[in-house]
C-alpha cells in the first residue's frame, strides 16, 4: 500500500530534468581575399555562396581567415545575427588580411578581445622569424548567456613560407592559451595553420590542445582534405591544413563541407564546422 502511494505521489511532482550544458558550434574558413585575378571564381562572384553558406549551418562562433575589410564588412552586414571582432595585419586597424572572429550576439559576451602578432614583438605589427607576411591571431573571451561558462576562441592563419615561423607561432599560441585562460573556462582554436598532421607546429599544438577531428567522438564527416585551390574536377581534397583544437571540450560532431554550387567551390578552402559540450 505505501508503495503504491509512493508511485502515485512521485507521478504528481513536475518533473525536473537535469541540467545540461547546450552544445555550440564553431566553424574555421579561409574565405580566400578578393584577388581580382580570380576570374569566375572572384569574390564579386562567390560572395553570396559564402554568406549563405555560413547562415544555413548557423555556427555559434566563426573565424576566417583571408578577409579584408570590406569583405568582412560584407559578412557583418549578410550576417546580422552576428558581431565581429578583429582588425587589419597590416596596421592594426583596416589595413591587409583580417583572422576575424565572429559571434552569435544573442548567445554571448565579450569580456575581452583583442588581436597579436605572431612575432617576437606580438604587441605590434610585424612579420615573424623567416615568415613572408605579418601573420596575426584574433581573440575573444566570450561568456555564454545560456550557461554563464566562459570559452577562450582564438583564430589564426599561420605563414605559408616560414617553417620556423609555424613552429614558434604554435609556441606563441600556446603560451597566451596559458597567460589567457582559468579554472572552468574552455577553449576553441581555430584557424589556417598552413602545415599538414604530423608536423612540427601541430605536434606543439597537440601538447597542450587536442585535434578536434582526432578526438570527435563521432565519425568524422566529409573528406580529410580542407585545400582544394579551386579545383572541382581535380582536387584530391587530401591536404589537411585548416584545424579546429579544443581544451576542456567534448567534440560531438566533426565535419569538413565539401559543398560546391554548379561546379564552383566558395572558397579556396572548405569549411571545417565542430559541434562542442563543456566538460565542466
Amino acid at each position: 500500500m505505501m508503495l503504491l502511494f509512493n508511485l502515485l505521489l512521485a507521478s504528481l511532482l513536475p518533473l525536473t530534468p537535469a541540467k545540461v550544458d547546450p552544445a555550440f558550434r564553431a566553424m574555421t574558413w579561409n574565405i580566400r581575399y578578393d584577388n581580382p585575378l580570380d576570374g569566375p571564381d572572384a569574390w564579386s562572384a562567390r560572395r553570396e555562396r559564402v554568406s549563405g553558406l555560413i547562415r544555413y549551418h548557423a555556427p555559434d562562433v566563426l573565424g576566417i581567415q583571408e578577409g579584408l575589410a570590406h569583405q568582412v564588412a560584407y559578412l557583418q552586414a549578410e550576417l546580422p545575427a552576428y558581431n565581429v571582432v578583429g582588425v587589419g595585419r597590416d596596421d592594426g586597424k583596416a589595413a591587409g588580411e583580417y583572422c576575424a572572429l565572429f559571434y552569435r550576439k544573442d548567445r554571448y559576451a565579450v569580456l575581452d578581445s583583442g588581436t597579436f602578432w605572431l612575432s617576437p614583438t606580438p604587441e605590434m605589427p610585424s612579420k615573424g622569424w623567416d615568415a613572408a607576411l605579418n601573420r596575426i591571431c584574433t581573440y575573444a573571451v566570450l561568456k555564454d548567456l545560456q550557461g554563464g561558462k566562459q570559452l577562450l576562441v582564438l583564430n589564426t592563419h599561420f605563414d605559408h613560407v616560414g617553417e620556423t615561423a609555424r613552429v614558434q607561432s604554435a609556441k606563441l599560441l600556446l603560451e597566451k592559451i596559458k597567460a589567457t585562460t582559468s579554472k572552468g573556462r574552455a577553449v576553441v582554436l581555430l584557424g589556417d595553420l598552413n602545415t599538414e598532421p604530423g608536423s612540427a607546429p601541430i605536434q606543439t599544438l597537440t601538447q597542450a590542445t587536442q585535434d578536434a577531428r582526432t578526438v570527435c567522438k563521432t565519425t568524422p564527416y566529409g573528406p580529410e582534405g580542407t585545400f582544394n585551390g579551386f579545383r572541382l574536377a581535380t582536387a584530391p581534397l587530401d591536404k589537411r591544413i585548416d584545424y579546429v583544437f579544443v581544451q576542456h571540450l567534448s567534440v560531438l560532431q566533426y565535419a569538413v563541407l565539401a559543398e560546391q554550387e554548379l561546379g564552383r567551390y566558395p572558397s579556396d578552402h572548405l569549411p571545417v564546422l565542430a559541434v562542442f559540450s563543456f566538460q565542466f
